[in-house]
């Protein structure tokens, strides 16, 4: 039986927040924690409340959903039903976020692909809302990830800060190079596709972590030129 399968059958007990959550394993890798149902009916739940976030779901948001989590096609039928549930029975998203941040507090990188998940499907129908934007910083308070953090994660992916290097690096723009090579080689070494599935991540955060390095890079390339640096490493 596929995983959509078992969601749909699972139904509003899959889908309820309230439910009983299981201690926190002490692997602090990108993983969660092995058969984790509950991990990924909050993920399913906060991604279908997110393509809902500005009244309606658009089908590019459900086909990115199903191109995040690699659903097959024969599955797309499924894929649409379990947003449906999630739409129906979530009864407030905060609480979602809630529970998998304090369950994953001790693996950010974990807590980080699925916001890049949920950045993805707001950005799927070429344009995020104003109540998308409130809802992806909601999620990521309640991931613990403060502004800086936010706002990095955002400008990997979309908006306006997007064009600006050192928001992406989440560097100050007077901030000495050291400094900016220091953000720059940490992020990378937490952000690496390699590493990310290397370390337990789901397949399916491979495909956002290869935009986001993608990002980090050219950021940093940037303030290499614009600084006259471009030697630099």
């Amino acid at each position: 039986m596929s995983l959509w399968q078992l969601l749909i059958d699972g139904g509003k007990r899959l889908f309820d927040p309230d439910t009983p959550e299981d201690p926190v394993g002490n692997d602090e890798a990108c993983a969660p924690d092995p058969n984790d149902v509950g991990f990924t009916a909050a993920v399913i739940g906060l991604s279908a409340k997110m393509a809902a976030a500005d009244g309606r779901v658009s089908d590019a948001e459900v086909m990115m959903f199903s191109r995040i989590f690699r659903a097959s096609p024969e599955d797309a039928a499924q894929v649409r039903r379990v947003f449906r549930i999630a739409q129906q029975t979530v009864r407030g998203y905060e609480a979602y976020a809630r529970k998998i941040g304090k369950k994953y507090s001790a693996r950010p990188c974990l807590l980080e692909g699925v916001l890049d998940g949920l950045f993805m499907i707001a950005g799927a129908d070429g344009a995020v809302t104003s109540d998308e934007m409130d809802y992806l910083r909601t999620v990521a308070e309640a991931f613990g990830f403060d502004e800086t953090t936010f706002r990095r994660i955002r400008a990997s992916h979309l908006g306006p800060d997007r064009d600006d290097p050192y928001h992406i690096l989440g560097v100050a723009h007077d901030a000495a190079f050291d400094d900016i090579r220091r953000a720059y080689r940490q992020l990378m070494a937490d952000n690496h596709p390699d590493r990310i599935v290397g370390n337990g991540a789901p397949r399916e955060f491979e495909l956002a972590a290869h935009d986001k390095a993608a990002a980090i890079t050219g950021a940093y390339a940037r303030i290499r030129a614009e600084r006259g640096l471009i030697a630099a490493n």
